[in-house]
């Protein structure tokens, strides 16, 4: 199937064969089965054809932190922090990820299934189209297979691709709150063999901070799923400096996340090691806290960076990447180019999949956004609107508002 987009107002993307951003005006794309083919003006007309209205066109969000695959919401901790609590105390009290752990284990498969299909489809509407999604809310092996189960019966269903996370490594369960060496040697020895066997989760994830898994613990898990074929992501300090984004570097990972108390050697082991820094805006905006990631920073020391909405129903119940991109520019100092570049190429460079998606250059993947703006900076300065008009994936229209 061949598809020409017309009339394109401004093309702006990230370009990484001449490694630099560009806008491109008054240009067209055909689309030949599912990729870009070529990009320029007064390209051969075909039978199927989108007039983009002289309006703006993007590549498709790629969003590499999200905890999607939940039960239910958790509203009353929104509550309890406006009345003056912190996350680590409403974890302390028995909220925070326990309580999703238990309504994830009650809920029936099948209606989990429905919800995490409705918020794949809330993401496409947002112009997300390569989605990462954790586990993490079973901890226990045959709950941790259960989350693998959903994401992959609700993908079936929705034009979105999904980036399977292991995160057994997510928190302690109240079953093993006494016993958390034994539930390590649980993630170990049975999880990590058993969700690779399954043979749907591509990276392993683990929650390295004071209170959850040190960085002695972290490492151990993730040479662990090193050893077994899975690529590693690590989620790094965020409450403190806590040395994770150095292990991070140690083990190559892919990408070290949230990095709000990064240190400066960190930073400088992230630059050196090709660590992709996964920056979480909106959780910092969530949370109502102030300390924000140091995006200044880690881009002068030459770190790739993406962002991440970090969706999930404790500290950002967040899905537009359009409203990530603003916080990004407003509270970080990115610009408007630098954030969609994070937005887009640096999140398919964090899952692996900076050579299919994340930027419009021939013979990639023909994900696109057309929005209902004609300038790139419209993007973040519209902040309350959902300004996508249409969505492509793989080439063909899948959101058309």
């Amino acid at each position: 199937m061949t598809l020409k987009i017309t009339n394109i107002g401004q093309l702006a993307t990230y370009n990484s064969e001449i490694a630099s951003f560009e806008r491109v005006n008054n240009t067209e794309i055909v689309i030949e089965e599912g990729c870009i083919e070529q990009i320029g003006e007064k390209l051969p007309s075909t039978h199927d054809e989108i007039d983009a209205n002289g309006h703006l066109v993007t590549p498709g969000f790629v969003d590499p932190h999200t905890h999607s695959v939940f039960a239910r919401t958790r509203e009353n901790e929104f509550e309890m922090r406006t009345a003056g609590m912190t996350y680590q105390d409403i974890a302390a009290s028995g909220g925070g990820i326990w309580s999703s752990v238990k309504a994830f284990r009650e809920m029936d498969e099948d209606e989990l299934i429905r919800r995490v299909e409705g918020r794949l489809r809330e993401f496409l509407q947002f112009g997300t189209t390569t989605l990462e999604v954790k586990s993490g809310y079973g901890l226990s092996t045959g709950y941790e297979l259960k989350s693998f189960r959903v994401m992959e019966q609700a993908k079936k269903e929705v034009p979105i691709d999904i980036v399977p996370t292991f995160l057994g490594a997510h928190d302690f369960p109240e079953e093993y709150s006494e016993n958390q060496s034994g539930y390590i040697d649980l993630v170990c020895h049975e999880m990590i063999p058993a969700v690779v066997e399954q043979g749907i989760a591509e990276f392993c994830d683990v929650f390295c901070e004071k209170g959850w898994f040190n960085v002695e613990d972290s490492r151990r898990i993730l040479q662990v799923a090193r050893d077994y074929g899975l690529k590693l992501r690590l989620h790094a300090d965020e409450f403190e400096d806590s040395g994770a984004a150095s292990l991070a570097a140690e083990l190559l990972a892919f990408s070290a996340d949230h990095l709000m108390r990064i240190s400066d050697d960190g930073i400088r082991l992230l630059a050196e090691n090709g660590v992709v820094a996964v920056l979480l805006p909106g959780t910092t905006f969530f949370l109502g806290e102030t300390s924000y990631a140091p995006a200044g920073k880690l881009l002068a020391a030459g770190t790739e960076i993406a962002l991440a909405s970090d969706f999930n129903p404790g500290s950002s119940m967040i899905q537009s990447m359009a409203f990530i991109m603003s916080l990004a520019c407003l509270y970080m100092g990115m610009t408007v180019e630098e954030a969609l570049r994070a937005a887009t190429f640096g999140g398919a460079k964090s899952l692996d999949r900076e050579n299919i998606v994340g930027s419009i250059e021939p013979g990639k993947q023909a994900d696109l956004i057309i929005w209902n703006l004609k300038e790139l900076s419209e993007i973040p300065y519209r902040i309350t609107g959902n300004y996508v008009e249409k969505v492509i994936k793989k080439g063909i229209l899948v959101v058309n508002r």
